[in-house]
């Protein structure tokens, strides 16, 4: 009996051993997998993802070509459809000190519906260049037709609304009532033959964890942008989600696709020259060569330099610190702010 209770005893210490050997071999396995999962996050290094070379988000088509939209800033056409899903807006005078109009740049999300859309300038078309993007318009100036007539850039014109890529909505008054969307646009792009890969080499941006100062709290809440009435912008900053709230005429500046207000996370001002080509109708910007601009991101401006190849019209528009080095942007929505250097910017 004792000799059996020894051999019992023994078979529990040895299934007792195995167990907590067991035991420490899995914790170990767990504590290494979860050390290895987390270290990225605790040293601040960056997962390899494939993101927006506009936008600096996260995209599943950030090897597409993106498109280019010239919207209406008339206040008839507010609310504008589609502005918030953008990746980059630009925003320029298109006559001297008056009125304005967007180029609202498209690559990662796909609006059911975008407009209202306007006619092309030739000034858009260097800068269309420069972001290897497809312009899409409504028609044109005769400055700016002459420059696309010669194939210049790819461009889906609705005057001659290439496999139905355009609609007109009766309800409104011509001509704010040309709309189109990301579906019709990319189905009429690849059956006109246009290159749908991307060779944007893109712009810089900041990590994720890049967090704004801590003395942001205490920065300057509004930016206004002086351009004439009815079409000056403001953006008032918001320090809980870092983002720059956009307003036109003190209004809010919504989506009407989805009402939501838009929200940008870079605002960029660029001082260039506007002269009268034609009165009273056509200007022309000095968009090439370079300039003075401020980046406004985190709650905080940083002076800088706009930088763009004379000789070569499809060169990358280029925002440099005053060591020359590219300034990056916070990922989110970029607006690029093209002003007259009178015209009058605060920060307040």
């Amino acid at each position: 009996m004792s000799m059996f209770r020894f051999k019992n005893k023994s078979w529990l210490v040895f299934i007792l051993l195995i167990l907590a050997f067991g035991l420490i071999f899995i914790w170990q396995y767990v504590s290494r997998t979860i050390e290895i999962s987390e270290q990225p996050n605790e040293e601040g290094q960056l997962i390899e993802e494939k993101i927006s070379p506009l936008s600096g988000l996260a995209c599943q088509n950030y090897q597409r070509r993106p498109l280019a939209v010239v919207l209406a800033e008339d206040p008839v056409t507010r609310p504008l459809a589609g502005l918030s899903q953008a990746d980059l807006v630009l925003e320029m005078p298109v006559i001297t000190n008056s009125i304005t109009r967007m180029l609202a740049v498209y690559l990662c999300q796909e609006p059911p519906e975008i407009g209202s859309l306007r006619s092309a300038r030739h000034d858009f078309v260097p800068l269309i260049l420069g972001l290897d993007a497809i312009l899409v318009h409504w028609g044109g100036s005769h400055f700016a037709l002459d420059k696309l007539n010669t194939g210049i850039l790819d461009n889906i014109d609705a005057l001659e609304n290439p496999y139905n890529a355009f609609y007109q909505k009766q309800s409104i008054p011509q001509p704010h009532n040309g709309f189109t969307s990301m579906e019709r646009l990319l189905n009429s792009a690849q059956k006109l033959g246009y290159r749908l890969e991307n060779q944007f080499e893109g712009y810089p941006f900041r990590s994720f964890r890049s967090k704004a100062p801590n003395n942001r709290s205490f920065a300057p809440k509004v930016l206004k942008i002086g351009y004439s009435y009815p079409y000056n912008v403001s953006y008032q900053y918001e320090p809980a989600t870092n983002s720059y709230l956009r307003y036109r005429t003190n209004l809010k500046e919504i989506d009407k696709n989805n009402n939501q207000q838009i929200e940008a996370k870079n605002v960029v001002v660029m001082r260039v020259f506007s002269r009268q080509i034609e009165w009273p109708d056509y200007n022309d910007l000095d968009l090439e060569g370079s300039g003075q601009c401020q980046v406004y991101q985190n709650g905080t401006v940083i002076d800088g330099t706009w930088q763009k190849s004379e000789k070569n019209p499809a060169s990358k528009l280029k925002f440099l610190d005053e060591a020359g080095q590219e300034i990056p942007f916070v990922p989110g929505q970029i607006w690029l702010e093209i002003i007259e250097p009178e015209q009058e910017v605060t920060w307040q």
